[in-house]
């Protein structure tokens, strides 16, 4: 159910969208990936890239876990199109840090720990909470999956 139409008129000024998405990967691991944009519906002046026009993203960012069966991140890519500042591109590396944390208890503090404030950057790390969810719902899931099943069931040795 949709909220209801408010009592006021209203004007439109941002939007942030994640979007997380999941893929099982033909060596058994599942890739949990995020992107995140940010959109204004106004025209204004940014320092590092002049003018940003509305619609256009002032965030355009990604993120990929690649995760195994345990939940254990064993590979990690961060990639930013757009950022409003220079340095913005410059942090992607800390993102390596994530490569063997669990994702599971104690995930929200541990990222924190590795990347808050400015170790990482806060429009990564707010896609990580999602990214997590998903990798639940995906690899404890996917194992039930017919594609998932074919890929992994071994042919009976023996006839039954």
């Amino acid at each position: 159910m949709p909220l209801s139409e408010p009592d006021v008129e209203r004007e439109p000024i941002h939007t942030r969208a994640i979007e997380c998405r999941s893929f099982s990967r033909s060596d058994g691991l599942w890739d949990i990936e995020g992107h995140l944009t940010d959109v204004k519906t106004y025209p204004f002046t940014n320092s590092f890239r002049g003018t940003i026009e509305p619609g256009e993203p002032i965030h355009d960012m990604w993120l990929r876990l690649t995760v195994d069966r345990e939940y254990v991140v064993r590979e990690v890519v961060a990639l930013t199109d757009k950022g409003p500042y220079e340095m913005c591109p410059a942090i992607l590396p800390a993102f390596q840090k994530l490569k063997g944390l669990k994702i599971g208890p104690g995930w929200n503090r541990r990222v924190r720990e590795a990347l808050g404030g400015p170790l990482g950057c806060a429009h990564l790390v707010d896609m990580l909470r999602p990214i997590a969810t998903v990798a639940f719902h995906t690899v404890g899931w996917s194992q039930s999956a017919p594609a998932y099943r074919e890929r992994t069931e071994k042919p009976a040795a023996t006839r039954p």
